[in-house]
Order: structure tokens, then sequence, then C-alpha cells
């Protein structure tokens, strides 16, 4: 049982507990099921930059099954097109425009824009997340209530070069150490998160860290918690696996880690519900839509969604995020694009996993968590959106907006 007080925070389990279950998670987990956010676009055939893998996984538990276009609802799919010159010299997306055409024509002039805005700022330089080109062809609708995260059966030294590629090469840590990362456990935890390692390391550096952590704490407590138990020809069954929770969270059996990890999960909550709670102004302006084309369900998903972001707001002992970057504003600016570009390299990594369920849940997330970190560094620009019209400085993209409150509700 983790309990108490959170590092480099003024909050502690329990708070965050209480809101979360009891008044945070039911609503949100309400939301996801909700046709704007249940569909996620992803290109899981992007060959890995890192290294020459072909290796995929041949379980059948590691398969995703994508959407028929037809399944997905007309505004999404409009929403999330490209018009450009080139794609309309095509005549089959011409006549995909056209179809389309009579979808957007119901929208208001203001929301045309927006649209327009979005695909503008698909490749902007704030991203902290190397994102999918979804207009590729390679790119397919899926389903994430028909293709849930749980143990695939994916593990072994494919899965721990995944991880290790992850904190070796991109965490922050101090020079001198060296993380032990046992190769005989995919998923092994690296023994090093004692505070005597951090003390030379600055609080944006050592955030870097526990986000990372605690990302890594919730994927395999998803994995733990729907584990496949029984697999036979007439039935498969998933259910909590203690023991496989217990190898990576007991205080006993990891030397003291397991609680550090799981309080990293905590941080990495915070984190999150603090970009939520920051990001308001952006889903409370009229233009915004959640557009699905089903105008009055749109419209009542909007209110749930504000409900929410103003739930989340209300939070007693948000992270202050003020203490990120405050000094010298040199050094400020040199560290924030490091911060990025580690995060953008941890992106590109998801592109090596060879469980392609693993994969779509593992980019979801890391985008999910781009997209808080992005919010966060935009405070400015975000106060300066204008109430009416596009908003020309801050954009999220559907993706974007998709993977950050499915990323939350994995959290």
């Amino acid at each position: 049982q983790v309990t108490g007080h959170l590092d480099d925070c003024t909050c502690d389990v329990e708070t965050i507990d209480a809101f979360n279950n009891y008044k945070f998670f039911p609503r949100l987990s309400a939301l996801l099921e909700s046709d704007y956010f249940r569909y996620y676009k992803v290109n899981l055939k992007k060959p890995c930059p890192f290294w020459n893998d072909n290796s995929h996984c041949g379980i059948r538990d590691c398969a995703v099954q994508p959407c028929p276009s037809d399944e997905v609802p007309d505004g999404i799919r409009s929403g999330s097109y490209k018009y450009s010159e080139e794609a309309n010299n095509l005549a089959e997306e011409c006549e995909e425009a056209k179809r389309l055409g009579a979808v957007d024509g119901s929208l208001s002039e203001e929301t045309q824009q927006a649209v327009l805005q979005w695909t503008r700022h698909d490749d902007s330089s704030d991203s902290f997340c190397e994102a999918d080109d979804i207009y590729s062809p390679d790119a397919e609708y899926v389903d994430l209530l028909l293709n849930p995260e749980r143990y695939t059966g994916y593990k072994g030294p494919d899965a721990w070069k995944i991880w290790n590629s992850i904190y070796e090469e991109n965490c922050f840590k101090p020079q001198n150490v060296r993380r032990p990362l046992a190769s005989g456990r995919g998923e092994s935890f690296i023994y090093l998160t004692n505070a005597h390692f951090f003390s030379g390391v600055c609080v944006e550096k050592r955030a870097f860290y526990r986000l990372i952590s605690g990302l890594h704490a919730s994927i395999n407590i998803h994995l733990s918690a729907r584990y496949l138990l029984q697999d036979t020809w007439s039935e498969k069954k998933w259910g909590p696996n203690v023991t496989e929770f217990q190898q990576r969270f007991d205080e006993v059996i990891t030397r003291g880690e397991g609680p550090r990890r799981l309080k990293n999960l905590y941080f990495l909550y915070l984190i999150e519900l603090r970009a939520l709670s920051k990001v308001l102004p952006f889903f409370e302006r009229p233009a915004f839509q959640l557009y699905t084309g089903n105008q009055s369900h749109d419209a009542e998903m909007k209110n749930r969604l504000l409900e929410i972001l103003h739930l989340a707001k209300s939070f007693p002992l948000h992270f202050d995020e003020n203490s990120f970057f405050a000094g010298n504003k040199k050094e400020a600016a040199k560290l924030k694009e490091e911060f990025r570009l580690h995060f953008k390299n941890i992106s590109k990594i998801m592109d090596c996993v060879g469980c392609f369920k693993c994969r779509l849940w593992g980019k979801l997330q890391t985008q999910g968590l781009g997209t808080a970190l992005k919010i966060l560094f935009s405070e400015n620009l975000i106060e300066k959106i204008p109430e009416s019209g596009p908003s020309y400085g801050f954009q999220l993209t559907r993706q974007e907006i998709v993977a950050l409150f499915n990323a939350f509700g994995r959290l």
C-alpha cells in the first residue's frame, strides 16, 4: 500500500486516490466510450528508426483489428482530412472530398477555420512527439474499446531492448551512473531511483526520469491487471495476476523500489492532471467542437468534457510547474529544448515495439504525455487564446486530444 507525501510536490497519495476514484475517473471513463474518443488513427507499419528489426510478435493477441472505414463516423473522417492541391489531383481523394463536402457544409464558418488550423499545425515545432502522418495510406483508424491494452505474451529480449533503449539513451541521469537492467525479464525495472543518485540532478531532469518511470509502472500495472489467465481452445480468460504485480512492485522482492515506482505513477498523474486544468480555455471556445457529425451528441460530449476539465481545475493540490525552467532564461530555453528532443526520441522508439497492440498503446500513451508537456510549456500562448475565431498561437490536433484523454484514462 503506497501512502503519504510525494517528492517535489505538495500533494499526497490519499488526496489523489479520493479525488480520482470518487470524482474524476467515473466521469472520464464514460467520456472515453464516446465516438470522438474511441477512434484513434495510427500507423503501425512504420519501420524502427534505430535498429534493423523486422521481428514482429507472432502471438495472436498481439494483433490489432483496424476499423472498416464505414464504421468511423463521417465527421471524424472529414475533420482529419487534409485538403491540399496535390491531394485533390487524385481522383479517389476527389470523390472522398465531394462526399465529405456534404458533412462540412453543415459546419459554421468559424469551425471550418478551426479545422483548417488543425491541419496547419500538424507539424508544429512545439510538439514533444514524433506524430504519425495520419494521411499516409498505412494509417488506419482503430477502435480502442475493441483493442484493449492487456498482456499479450510479448516479453523477453525484444521487450527488454525497448525499455533499455528508453532508459539508457533517453533518460537524464548523473553521468557516472549506469543503470543495471537485467535482460532476463523483458519488463524488468531499473534498480536506480534512489534519492542519493539524484542529489546532483536539477528538478526538471529528475521530473523527466520520474515521468518515464511512472509511464513504465502504469503499463506494467495494466499488463498485470489484465493478464491472460486461461488460454484453451474453448475460451480465453483475462484477469488480475497478483504474482506478476508483486514481482514488479512488492517492496521486499524489488528491494524497496516497488513503492517508489508506484509513487512515480502518482507523480505522472499530477503532471497530466495539471495539463488538463491548464488547457480549459482552448476547449471552452464556442468554435471548438468534438465533431463527429451528430450535432446533439457532439454538444452533449462537449458539455461533459468541460465538466471534467472544470473538475480537474478544482483539484486542491496541483503540481506547481513554475519550478520548471525558472532559472537563467538562456539555460532554461536550452533545457526545455533538450527535454523536448529527449521525449521526441522516446516517441520514435515506439515504432520499434514488435507487438502491434503494445505499439498502439505505447504510441497513444507517449503522445498523450507529450501533449500534456506541450500544454504545460505553452501556458502563455493558452492565456492569449481569443474567445472566438481560430487559435493561431496554440493548437491541438484531434489526434493529440484523443491521446491526451485516453492516456490519462490509463493512469
